[in-house]
């Protein structure tokens, strides 16, 4: 299991995400270009200790990234997109090990060219008239039921 971050615009996020990935055992991809840079003080406030334990793999674009998973194991794992604008509900989707959970930018989501290449695209319930979740917030809640199908809790010591 794998958590793509597209494009981040704030720093605090990305390092909540990056502290959610070292605590879960969790790989992490930065699809660049970032709306900070990585030395940035609020990242390394907010991911503490955790930013070094993290394993985050820095792409700089979109197409490059595309062309990362080419060449890994992860070109056989599918790009579970969450977004606002999904049919399929988070908990009826039937995750996979091998998943990469995509989360768009903060401020934009993704463009219509990473939503046509995701392989599935999954949406949290939320009240009607709300916007949507913080993108951590988000990660945190597919991530736990996408663990919990696949048995990814046993893994970790209690």
């Amino acid at each position: 299991m794998r958590i793509a971050l597209y494009q981040p615009d704030i720093a605090p996020n990305a390092g909540a995400i990056f502290r959610l990935a070292s605590v879960l055992g969790v790989e992490v991809d930065l699809i660049g270009p970032a709306g900070f840079v990585m030395s940035d003080k609020k990242l390394r406030r907010v991911a503490m200790d955790y930013f070094d334990l993290a394993s985050i793999c820095m792409h700089n674009s979109w197409s490059d990234y595309l062309l990362f998973r080419a060449g890994t194991p992860q070109a056989n794992g599918r790009i579970v997109l969450l977004t606002t604008s999904a049919d399929s509900n988070h908990l009826d989707f039937s995750y996979r090990q091998a998943d990469t959970l995509l989360v768009g930018r903060e401020t934009a989501g993704v463009p219509p060219e990473v939503h046509r290449r995701a392989d599935a695209r999954v949406r949290i319930p939320m009240v009607q008239g709300r916007r949507s979740f913080n993108v951590v917030v988000a990660a945190a809640i597919v991530v736990g039921e996408a663990f919990s199908q696949t048995g990814l809790w046993n893994n970790l010591s209690n």
